[in-house]
């Protein structure tokens, strides 16, 4: 039948290994762009398939238009390699589903809780997604991470499992973070963040917000992030995606958007082999009565921001003479010009 002959073998490119350098204790990675194959034997068995087939030739080809543009951008920004070493920070990032031989890179903000909760039922250790609770999905999933295997253990995972990134545009990140860890009570990341935030770049600030680190404003949140001599550290809530899951680095099978999130998702899942009765779950289980971020919204916290500082959420920009803004911003060149790709 149809559906027994479509995988991801039809996502992602067959090639020999080649070894990177001989870092990280002799890894291997397979360093051949990835290219994307025509399908192959997938005629229906009957007209019930015929929807299906037509919408996987149209996720096909995007995922075929995703890796070139990617490869260009690579090349011409220089963002990085497929000859790299893959760093143990970057093996941080990324989960093991050995059963469903599956390897998914986190970002957080794009929709990571929801993927935990999918792994997690893909490894058996849940039944369903819909009874798994935010901090449970979060820090007692029970998940492995790349970083936790051998040297022989991660090259084989590496150059055999379905690798998987999903993005999202990067200043609908940044405000999706915001929103969450300072418009919404936070007491961690209004004390670890918000105190020194505030005490560093608002005038005047009055005795309550310095104990508290309540009220961060987004300009003040912009501010912290331009400023090369910032109070506090960076957060993987809004660092880079280049640096939490580098696509110039690590040759993902599946690129996906978090704008097209169920469709894409759910279509990976049946590539995969999951089950039928598992979804992705559409659901915003973190301060679940706001808006879900999106363009309109980003767009009227940008408009927050003066002259200077707006030329933030062009893209167009960030290879421009606005030196800050490059510094912190270049390599959200490498998503950008994947979200552009219908």
């Amino acid at each position: 039948t149809c559906s027994a002959c479509i995988s991801l073998a039809v996502i992602r490119g067959r090639s020999g290994l080649k070894p990177v350098h001989p870092l990280s204790e002799g890894l291997w990675l397979n360093t051949t762009p990835l290219v994307t194959e025509r399908l192959k034997n997938t005629s229906a068995g009957n007209s019930t398939h015929t929807g299906w087939e037509e919408g996987l030739q149209q996720l096909v080809l995007k995922q075929e238009l995703r890796h070139q543009v990617l490869a260009n951008i690579c090349s011409k920004y220089q963002l990085g390699s497929w000859d790299q070493v893959v760093s143990k920070t970057h093996m941080s990032m990324i989960h093991v589903e050995d059963k469903s031989r599956l390897l998914y890179c986190e970002v957080p903000k794009v929709g990571c809780s929801n993927w935990k909760r999918v792994l997690m039922v893909l490894a058996g250790r849940a039944t369903s997604v819909l009874n798994i609770p935010h901090v449970t999905a979060h820090f007692k999933n029970k998940l492995r991470k790349l970083e936790e295997y051998g040297p022989k253990g991660i090259n084989q995972r590496l150059n055999t499992y379905t690798k998987v990134l999903f993005v999202r545009d990067p200043f609908e990140r940044l405000v999706s973070a915001y929103r969450d860890k300072f418009e919404n009570k936070n007491d961690y990341y209004h004390s670890l963040f918000g105190r020194p935030i505030i005490s560093r770049y608002r005038a005047n600030p009055s005795q309550e917000a310095l104990r508290t680190g309540d009220g961060v404003t987004f300009r003040e949140f912009v501010h912290y992030l331009l400023d090369p001599q910032r109070p506090v550290g960076n957060d993987i809530h809004w660092a880079k995606m280049s640096t939490l899951c580098p696509p110039c680095v690590i040759q993902y099978d599946f690129i996906g958007k978090f704008e097209n999130m169920n469709s894409e998702a759910n279509f990976l899942l049946r590539s995969i082999g999951a089950p039928q009765n598992l979804s992705y779950p559409d659901y915003k289980d973190r301060n679940p009565e706001d808006e879900r971020t999106h363009s309109s919204i980003m767009k009227k916290y940008f408009s927050q921001l003066n002259a200077t500082e707006s030329c933030l959420h062009d893209v167009n920009i960030c290879v421009s003479p606005c030196l800050l803004i490059r510094q912190f911003f270049l390599t959200t060149v490498t998503f950008a010009a994947l979200l552009k790709c219908s």
